[in-house]
């Protein structure tokens, strides 16, 4: 399916040691640029987090970020277990769409995401504790286990609590619905970032996610879908604080 990196770079080094201050906005210009040139296809994986450092000269965090940007631009895509790989660049049009429609009436737009999120997680969940592999339960227990060592330290959270919630739409078994849940992966860790700042919301968000990997570890769908519901609606009652605010 996908092409390693290793004989391009072995043929021909793609990247250069950055060093400005915002390292990681040069990094996602090396990759960027590398994809336009052909130098990168669709399907082709990215080295390893650790490997991209030292080609690049610089932190693991810088890189990190540099590939939440990439997702975020539709440039690329993250599979919990596997790996980062170069997109076709499909779902940036549909990502970029979601993002406007949302910060044209934010209120409006972010119940509209809850309201999504709502058609669509409770059965994503269901599917996950039918089909998930180890592979991606060991993801999603790690994922919990970095919530609850971060409960105050915003951005260490909301990462993990997204890398929870793309495990479920991986275990699920459809690229559709991972396509999807990944288009709006932006949107999820505006909201997710917002909760993070209501009093009690990590803890009660922990609360639900433990309950969801207990089904899903159980597989038990009907569990699964409704632990998630209950989730979802806790979500929505956080947010309802922060408009009130």
């Amino acid at each position: 399916m996908a092409s390693d990196l290793a004989d391009p770079l072995a043929a021909k080094p793609l990247y250069r040691a950055v060093k400005t201050s915002r390292l990681f906005e040069q990094i996602v210009q090396q990759v960027e640029d590398s994809i336009l040139q052909g130098q990168l296809k669709p399907g082709d994986q990215l080295p390893a987090e650790r490997d991209l450092a030292q080609r690049f000269g610089v932190s693991r965090t810088a890189v990190r970020e540099a590939v939440k940007t990439l997702r975020e631009k539709g440039l690329v895509e993250a599979y919990s277990g596997r790996g980062t790989f170069v997109t076709n660049g499909t779902s940036q049009a549909m990502r970029q769409s979601l993002d406007l429609m949302i910060r044209i009436n934010p209120l409006e737009g972010s119940a509209n995401l809850a309201e999504l999120r709502l058609v669509l997680e409770p059965e994503i969940a269901g599917l996950a504790a039918a089909r998930i592999e180890e592979q991606l339960l060991t993801t999603m227990r790690e994922a919990v286990a970095v919530m609850s060592r971060n409960l105050h330290d915003p951005d260490a959270y909301v990462e993990a609590d997204l890398d929870f919630h793309l495990a479920l739409a991986e275990a699920a078994g459809n690229p559709l619905i991972l396509s999807l849940l990944d288009s709006i992966v932006g949107l999820l860790r505006d909201q997710r970032s917002r909760i993070f700042n209501v009093d009690g919301g990590p803890e009660r968000g922990q609360y639900h996610h433990k309950r969801i990997l207990r089904a899903v570890e159980q597989g038990e769908p009907d569990l699964a879908r409704e632990a998630m519901r209950a989730h979802l609606k806790q979500v929505i009652a956080d947010s309802s604080l922060l408009n009130k605010k």
